[in-house]
């Protein structure tokens, strides 16, 4: 009688289908895992207090202020926003004392970081035609301090650097507040958190001037300069400038509102 052996010939294949299917459950829950906790980080930042942010920015702050320069310029764009800060409705989250510096260098960028702190740079004003287009992107600014989008996006790479260290190791998630100076000034807003932005800061502007003038005008230039390296730091964190156009445009039209003077920019 032939020998036949406990063991199939299929097993191995069985054993290997099984593994496969293991592998993609756990993966699968380990996906589902991660994606909570962005979800759960984007809700929780809706309730950190205003004191514990100042302290998230001191760790931040000096890095931008190394680099900045006291100046008649700095001292203008601080009135510019102390205006726009009277015009906000008292009791909210986002009536705060924001400052602006001013950094000299040809970066053509905006940023909020933690601490009520704007950061802008000389080589955004240089491109800037009006006092109404600067308004608008201190405006827009302020928007994302009312919605939180500095905090949710520093809490989001903070997280992928964690889950990337957590899986290949060797990642250095964060050794001084230089690191997360850098997190933030390459930080990427989402086309949700940017219209949030565009709508806060166009009603803010309305609320400044009585009309909009102005608020697609630096926006429409980008979208015509998009292939130059000197805006590649703007478009890393502020994407799509011609969609945004066409949204404010929208907006303006939905609500209605006008047209008027260009204030000239005294910088």
């Amino acid at each position: 009688m032939p020998y036949s052996s406990p063991i199939s010939k299929n097993s191995p294949e069985v054993n290997n289908r099984q593994l496969l299917t293991l592998l993609i459950l756990f993966g699968g829950l380990g996906l589902s895992i991660v994606l909570a906790l962005f979800v759960i980080i984007n809700q929780i930042v809706n309730f950190i207090p205003v004191n514990v942010e100042q302290k998230i920015g001191n760790l931040i702050t000096d890095e931008f202020k190394q680099k900045s320069e006291s100046s008649t310029t700095e001292i203008k764009l601080n009135k510019i926003v102390d205006n726009l800060e009277n015009l906000l409705p008292e009791n909210t989250n986002y009536k705060r004392d924001y400052k602006v510096l001013y950094i000299p260098e040809n970066t053509v960028n905006a940023l909020a970081i933690p601490g009520d702190i704007i950061i802008i740079y000389e080589g955004l004003l240089k491109e800037v035609k009006s006092e109404n287009e600067l308004v608008m992107i201190l405006s827009h600014e302020i928007g994302h301090f009312a919605n939180r989008d500095h905090l949710r996006s520093l809490g989001n790479i903070l997280l992928l650097k964690i889950v990337i260290n957590s899986l290949f190791g060797g990642v250095e998630i964060l050794q001084s507040g230089a690191d997360f100076a850098n997190i933030l000034a390459n930080a990427q807003y989402s086309q949700n958190q940017e219209s949030k932005a565009d709508e806060f800061g166009l009603n803010l502007l309305n609320k400044y001037y009585g009309h909009v003038a102005g608020a697609t005008d630096f926006f429409e230039r980008l979208s015509n300069k998009n292939q130059e390296d000197n805006f590649m730091d703007f478009f890393a964190s502020h994407p799509q400038p011609q969609k945004r156009v066409q949204r404010l445009e929208k907006l303006i039209q939905n609500n209605n509102y006008t047209l008027g003077k260009k204030e000239d920019l005294k910088m």
